[in-house]
């Protein structure tokens, strides 16, 4: 490019920043854009793009979802689909949060600090109100975590809290005390179970309250049906929550939502079945977005449950799926393999050396036979647990039937699984978003103490090393001794676990072009980071 051209360039570049940042108006932009020499519809298309990026206030934002059961709870401890994260996100807060780029950064916090990686201080921020009016002090933050450490508790939270040993208030700060150290700490509390609640004054917390300190305020939650929103007219974040109402509405069957988001019914929906990309990128006044995480289709044995106690059981099975036809056919190519441990290359310390579980029929029927097992095993799957979970169990079936696996799938409801096959019974379909760090999401689904441990893997020589890797790994702080450790773990879940990780999915959505964002889409969890309502406008 010639230097004048180039100094042209970077200038319009820059009044662009300007007008998205209403450091200009429309017309100041016009002027300088037209003195520079560009032609009147450049620049009035280069304007009109500007604008799109500048956050505007108002409307109502219809999101359908694929998530949703009648036995969904407001309870942030039971949450347990995207439906219910999202909702934890609309109408609560937590103390940090992943925000769009990947970083994590403050939120209720305003900053955190330690020394040694087992004490941490939170900074609580000043003049945040909840819904009801009453102030955020450090007195909810700690009757928060308390309820889901409490001995009686259900929490799938608490299983992320045992490493805590105690909660304290000084001053404006809450301060955590581990029972060893762990660096990444600040992760865990933003879990999004842990959303800070309303205490009573006497250390209690209605954990069913529709208050919070979120930009939105609950009107209507119907489980499995809907949830109506209505803005916080004093949230305490600046440039977020812009619409006036947010309608988070369940609608299970993909087909369905897909022609509610072309029939103008609803303004963006998630879960998008990769069989019908095609389709959705030609209709011309809808945007298909692809977000690569951390999310993963898997198929957890339950190994205190028959058949599924049988390491050789279970190694047959994990060489009997030809993973690679899972993505070509359920997938269609959004997304890569998985190799049976819940981590990527796109997290800290993941092991690349890693052996791989490829198709191998004969292998599988080697191990088949050692396990001495005769007869058909029960696959129960919905397509609540991911697009396509049955027609990729049926797969699952024709490619062990090569290996003399029989496999039987059952197809149960979609309403109700995450409470009645999901963690109960021995072998079904389910997925996870994943975890940004590896000690998250092993704390969140693999440690003994977790109660979502989907596996039960608990018990036995390689599990009882798991769980003591975990914890050496968490409160080391050399890189090349935690990714050491961290390779051990992996190895040891990988081989001896009940985790059946099939394949990590793109997240699919799509959304009517009046909708707007900002460059950076978060690939933490579904719906930029299930925070679509929050960073979303209408243009």
């Amino acid at each position: 490019m010639h230097p004048k051209e180039f100094e042209k360039a970077r200038y319009l570049a820059e009044q662009a920043k300007l007008l998205t940042a209403r450091g200009i108006d429309r017309r100041t932009f016009m002027t300088r854009a037209l003195a520079a020499g560009l032609a009147v519809p450049a620049a009035l298309s280069m304007s009109g793009r500007a604008m799109a990026q500048t956050p505007q206030s108002g409307g109502v934002f219809r999101h359908g979802t694929g998530y949703g059961s009648t036995t969904d709870s407001l309870d942030p401890g039971t949450a347990e689909n995207s439906f219910m994260t999202s909702m934890c996100y609309t109408r609560g807060n937590h103390l940090t949060e992943v925000s769009n780029t990947g970083e994590l950064i403050p939120e209720l916090a305003e900053s955190y600090e330690t020394e040694d990686a087992r004490t941490w201080r939170f900074n609580i921020r000043q003049g945040v109100e909840f819904h009801s009016g009453k102030t955020l002090t450090p007195e909810d933050v700690v009757a928060t975590f308390n309820y889901h450490r409490g001995e009686a508790s259900t929490s799938a939270a608490k299983g992320l809290l045992t490493q805590v040993e105690d909660i304290a208030i000084d001053g404006d700060a809450v301060v955590f005390t581990l029972a060893a150290a762990n660096a990444d700490f600040p992760f865990i509390v933003s879990d999004y179970h842990l959303l800070i609640m309303e205490s009573d004054g006497d250390g209690n917390v209605d954990p069913t309250s529709t208050g919070g300190t979120g930009g939105y305020v609950v009107q209507e939650f119907e489980p499995g049906v809907r949830a109506i929103h209505t803005r916080n007219p004093n949230y305490w974040k600046a440039g977020r929550a812009h619409f006036d109402e947010y309608h988070l509405l369940s609608i299970l069957d993909a087909p369905a939502r897909q022609q509610a988001l072309m029939s103008g019914e609803v303004d963006f929906i998630d879960n998008v079945t990769p069989n019908t990309l095609a389709l959705m990128e030609r209709v011309p006044n809808l945007t298909v977005l692809q977000t690569t995480g951390t999310q993963h289709y898997t198929f957890p044995m339950r190994v205190t449950s028959e058949p599924f106690s049988s390491f050789d059981l279970r190694m047959a099975l994990k060489f009997a799926i030809n993973r690679q036809e899972l993505v070509d056919k359920i997938l269609l190519g959004a997304g890569t393999v998985g190799n049976d441990v819940p981590v990527n290359a796109s997290m800290p310390f993941f092991d690349a050396d890693l052996p791989v579980h490829s198709y191998d029929p004969e292998r599988a029927r080697e191990h088949y036979e050692k396990s001495g097992h005769s007869g058909p095993i029960v696959l129960r799957a919905a397509d609540a647990a991911f697009p396509g979970a049955v027609d990729a169990a049926q797969l699952v079936a024709a490619s062990a039937a090569a290996a003399g696996i029989e496999i039987q799938v059952e197809r149960v409801p979609s309403d109700g699984y995450w409470s009645n096959v999901w963690n109960k019974e021995p072998w079904c379909a389910c997925y996870w978003g994943g975890r940004p760090t590896q000690d998250w999401m092993y704390s969140s689904a693999y440690t003994a103490d977790q109660e979502w441990n989907d596996t039960d893997w608990r018990t036995g020589e390689a599990a009882e090393r798991f769980n003591e890797v975990v914890v050496q790994a968490r409160a080391e702080t050399d890189d090349a001794s935690r990714g050491a450790l961290y390779s051990e773990a992996q190895r040891l879940l990988q081989s001896d676990g009940g985790a059946l990780i099939a394949m990590f999915a793109n997240y699919i959505h799509a959304h009517a072009n009046t909708l707007a964002h900002e460059d950076a889409v978060a690939a933490n969890w579904i719906s930029d980071g299930n925070k679509v309502h929050e960073r979303w406008w209408f243009s």
